[in-house]
């Protein structure tokens, strides 16, 4: 079985991944709702990251209200407390579903911002050697 840190390590490469794909999709010229889904799934990544780090469960959830609520109760990254990661949590399923969402350059990057505000939060709490 993994150690904690790598465990974390592994989740954050593959947040970082996700973050990279969304940087590429919204530099060009989309398609932003797959960049919005990337975002998504980077702060996914990132807060189950936290949670292998603490030794924790990691539900198989995309909810990132539930994730967060679960960081927090481990006083595991204190600094995530002051993000609001609602916005986020949609374009896991609704991205799939909902044919007619279709958003914009603007709301990719901002989700793209949220997910880094959380990856820098989330990163300044582990150690380095946790760090991607």
């Amino acid at each position: 079985m993994q150690d904690n840190l790598s465990h974390a390590r592994g989740w954050f490469l593959k947040a970082d991944s996700d973050l990279a794909a969304a940087h590429r999709i919204v530099d060009g010229d989309g398609p932003y709702d797959t960049a919005c889904f990337h975002a998504q799934q980077a702060a996914e990544r990132i807060l189950k990251g936290v949670l292998a780090f603490g030794g924790r469960p990691i539900p198989l959830v995309h909810d990132l209200d539930e994730l967060h609520d679960l960081c927090l109760a481990a006083e595991l990254a204190p600094a995530i407390a002051r993000l609001d990661l609602t916005a986020l949590t949609p374009y896991a399923v609704r991205l799939r579903y909902e044919l007619a969402f279709w958003p914009d350059r603007e709301i990719a990057q901002e989700a793209i911002a949220l997910a880094e505000d959380l990856r820098a939060a989330v990163l300044a709490a582990v150690p380095e050697e946790a760090r991607p």
